[in-house]
C-alpha cells in the first residue's frame, strides 16, 4: 500500500497551539519541509511562462509591479531569443514520495519540458527523468537518483474536514520554501475537471503548482493546482488535487508511465430539479444521457438517449460529473451495471467498459431532405407525421414522430422541424395518431414532458401551456 511504502518516518506530532490560540506551524515545517522540492523547467524555442526564469529578474519584475519603476532607472529590455535556443521557463514545485526519488508534481509543470532540475531544500540539484505525465488529472511524476532522501507521509482525505487548518509549502515567484497557511473551504469542489478537488483559502500563487497541501498531521492531503482568479494571483481561493486521486495516478504512472481510463461512450448533461420532478425522478440525480456513440460499449448493451444513469454497480450517481470519473477508475474489459431510469421506470443494463483513447465525435443523424406530409397537428402547436424507416434508421430508434412544424406552446420550449419526439411524459411514443391521443387525455392547463432527439442528441423539453 502507497501509505505503507511511503511512512518513512515517524507520524509527526500534532501541531503545537500558541499561547493566543493560533496553531503553531513550526514544527510541521521542519519535518515536512525538506521532502519539498523546487522544480525548474527547460524547453527549446518558447518564451518562459510567468517571467526570464533568472530569480533576480522574476524578483524585480515582483516588486515593479508592487512598488512601481525605481526612480531614475530605466526598464530592462528583454533579450531576441532564438527558436533553438534552451529558455527556463520557470519555476514550481513538487514533493518527495520515496527515498529512492520519486518526486510527484503537476502535469502542467512538466508537460514540453526539455529539461527537469529539482532542487532540494539542503541546495542539492538533481537533473530528473520525466516517468509520465497525465494531463487529465494534471499529475506527473519524476524521477531524481538518490537514495536516503527526506519523504512526506501520505494522509486520508476521506478524514478530512471543512473549517480544518492546512499548510502550502512552495517556490511562488521563485521563492523557495515558502509556507503560506489557511483552512479547508470545502470538499469535493466540482469545477468540472475529471477530478473533484479541495478548496482552500490558502495562498497560493505561480511557483506553488505541484506543491503538498498539509494538514495538521503533517500529512500530504493534496497537490496545490490551480486558483480561482480574475487578474492571474491569488484572489482568495485556491484548489488541490485530493492525495487519494493522485497516488491512483501515481501507481500507473510508475508501473506503465500512462494511465488507463474506462468510458462506455455516452455524452451526458446534468438533470435539473424540473426535469426530474416532471418524469417523476424526484431529485436531480444521475447523468442524462444526450447521445449514444455508434457501436460503443452503452450502444451494444442497450443505452438509449434520454435514459438517466443513476449507479454504476455499487456507486450513486449524484450529478453528471460523478459518471466520467466513476467510469474512468473501472479497468477496462470489465462488465458492470448500470442503474437507468427511463420512461418512469429503473432498469439495470450490463456494459462492458472498454479503454479510454482519444475524444470521440459522434455522427448526427442527417434528416431525410424530402418531408413527409403532417399527419397529425397538435393542441400544443406541433405538427408530427409517423417516421419512414430510412428516419428511423439514421436517427437510431425504433419509435417516435418526426416534427414537421412547431409552433406556439413547442416553439417557445425549443422544438424545432426535424426533431424526433421520442415520449411523452414518461410514455413511448409509437405514432403520429397515439401521440395526439396521450396528448388528448392531459389537462391542457399542464405542462407536458417531452424527451426531444435533435441529431443524436437527446434532451428532455417542457412545454408550457399558453397563459
Amino acid at each position: 500500500m502507497l501509505a505503507l511504502a511511503f511512512c518513512m518516518f515517524a507520524s509527526p506530532a500534532p501541531a503545537a497551539v500558541n499561547a493566543l490560540g493560533l496553531p503553531d506551524f513550526t514544527d510541521l515545517v521542519e519535518k515536512v519541509g525538506p521532502a519539498v522540492v523546487n522544480i525548474r523547467t527547460i524547453e527549446r524555442g518558447r518564451q518562459a511562462r510567468g517571467g526570464s526564469g533568472d530569480p533576480d529578474d522574476d524578483m524585480a519584475e515582483l516588486l515593479r509591479r508592487f512598488f512601481g519603476q525605481p526612480p531614475g532607472q530605466q526598464p530592462r529590455p528583454t533579450p531576441r531569443q532564438l527558436p533553438d535556443e534552451p529558455q527556463q521557463r520557470g519555476f514550481a514545485s513538487g514533493f518527495i514520495l520515496t527515498a529512492d526519488g520519486y518526486v510527484l508534481t503537476n502535469a502542467h509543470v512538466i508537460d514540453g519540458a526539455e529539461e527537469v532540475t529539482v532542487t532540494l531544500v539542503d541546495k542539492r540539484e538533481f537533473k530528473a527523468r520525466t516517468i509520465g505525465i497525465d494531463k487529465r488529472s494534471d499529475v506527473a511524476l519524476v524521477k531524481i537518483e538518490g537514495t536516503g532522501l527526506p519523504t512526506v507521509r501520505i494522509g486520508d482525505v476521506s478524514k478530512l474536514k471543512a473549517g480544518e487548518w492546512v499548510i502550502a509549502i512552495g517556490s511562488p515567484f521563485g521563492l523557495e520554501s515558502t509556507v503560506t497557511a489557511g483552512i479547508v473551504s470545502a470538499k469535493s469542489r466540482d469545477t468540472g475537471d475529471l477530478l473533484p478537488l479541495i478548496q482552500t483559502d490558502v495562498a497560493i500563487n505561480p511557483g506553488n503548482s505541484g506543491g503538498p497541501l498539509i494538514n495538521m498531521r503533517g500529512e500530504v492531503v493534496g497537490i496545490n493546482s490551480q486558483i480561482y482568479s480574475r487578474s492571474g494571483g491569488y484572489m482568495g481561493i485556491s484548489f488541490a488535487i485530493p492525495i487519494d486521486e493522485a497516488t491512483r495516478v501515481y501507481d500507473q504512472l510508475r508501473t506503465s508511465g500512462r494511465v488507463i481510463r474506462g468510458r462506455i461512450g455516452v455524452v451526458i448533461d446534468p438533470v435539473t430539479r424540473e426535469v426530474a420532478e416532471s418524469i417523476g425522478l424526484g431529485k436531480p440525480v444521475g447523468a442524462l444521457v444526450r447521445s449514444v456513440e455508434a457501436g460503443g460499449p452503452a450502444d451494444k448493451a442497450g443505452v438509449e438517449p434520454g435514459d438517466i444513469i443513476t449507479r454504476v454497480d455499487a456507486r450513486s450517481v449524484d450529478s453528471s460529473v460523478e459518471l466520467p470519473r466513476i467510469v474512468g477508475n473501472i479497468k477496462p474489459g470489465t462488465k458492470a451495471t448500470l442503474q437507468v431510469f427511463r420512461r418512469g421506470s429503473t432498469r439495470e443494463i450490463a456494459v462492458t467498459v472498454i479503454e479510454f483513447d482519444t475524444e470521440r465525435v459522434v455522427a448526427r443523424a442527417t434528416p431525410e431532405s424530402a418531408a413527409k406530409p403532417s399527419a397529425v397537428t397538435t393542441s400544443i402547436g406541433l405538427a408530427v407525421s409517423d417516421l419512414s424507416e430510412a428516419q428511423k434508421r439514421d436517427g437510431k430508434t425504433k419509435s417516435g414522430v418526426r416534427v414537421d412544424s412547431a409552433d406556439g406552446p413547442a416553439a417557445r420550449a425549443g422544438i424545432r422541424e426535424n426533431d424526433i419526439i421520442l415520449s411523452l411524459d414518461n410514455v413511448e411514443v409509437t405514432g403520429a395518431r397515439q401521440f395526439e391521443g396521450l396528448l388528448a387525455k392531459l389537462d391542457k392547463s399542464k405542462s407536458v414532458t417531452l424527451l426531444v432527439r435533435q441529431g443524436d442528441v437527446a434532451r428532455f423539453v417542457i412545454v408550457r401551456p399558453n397563459r
